[in-house]
């Protein structure tokens, strides 16, 4: 069965929504997320619920089924196999390459992302730290706190970020921080809640509460 690319983009929200650990998603919650009118979402939702995609009953949410599941998986893994290739191959920066997978993952050829995957070596996250689906649907887990989550003196490493907007990474850019970086907690101010932390042992800064909401650190 084939899928269109809007097909595959409603596919791919409801999982991530169901990831923010929704068991029902709500239709207002999948328009925010696909930027789509109610109306639109309703009728998508139909022809998916007749493919056999996702569960849908009205005023009681939607969920994607098995079915529906190993679609997302097979969006988001070639999405974020295309992300390492631009970082890795093309010299990419992480803030840069989300826009561009996106086109890239709803190309087809199973062949060709089982060649891209071995070309890349097996690659397990992508530059965001996100888990790469194999294959079959299995993703690795990493342990992973919220920065904001840890207490004075903590020191870690960044190992991923909540928001992978371009706004967010080019922002961490100008701070020195990416996957990999060595941070230390110095200090968190009260009033705003703001970190002062230690780059990579030896560069000061500040962070707002908004920025340590959206850096995972282990």
């Amino acid at each position: 069965m084939s899928f269109t690319i809007t097909e595959e983009n409603y596919i791919k929200a409801i999982f991530h929504l169901s990831e923010a650990g929704d068991e029902n998603i709500s239709t207002s919650d999948i328009s925010k997320a696909v930027n789509a009118t109610a109306a639109s979402v309703t009728d998508m939702l139909k022809k998916l619920k007749q493919k056999k995609i996702v569960t849908y009953e009205k005023y009681y949410g939607v969920r994607l089924t098995t079915q529906g599941e190993k679609i997302a998986k097979s969006v988001i893994r070639k999405h974020r196999l295309w992300e390492v290739f631009l970082v890795e191959k093309l010299n990419y920066s992480w803030d840069r390459i989300h826009d561009i997978a996106e086109q890239l993952e709803h190309i087809q050829s199973d062949e060709l992302i089982e060649k891209l995957e071995k070309f890349l070596g097996y690659p397990k996250f992508d530059p965001h730290g996100d888990p790469i689906p194999d294959a079959k649907g299995n993703m690795k887990s990493q342990k992973q706190t919220l920065l904001n989550k840890l207490p004075k003196g903590y020191k870690g490493t960044v190992v991923g970020v909540k928001d992978s907007s371009s706004e967010l990474l080019q922002y961490l850019n100008e701070l020195d921080i990416y996957l990999g970086t060595a941070i230390e907690i110095n200090d968190i101010i009260e009033f705003d809640g703001s970190f002062m932390v230690t780059i990579n042992r030896k560069k000061k800064a500040s962070l707002s509460k908004l920025v340590t909401q959206n850096i995972f650190v282990s």
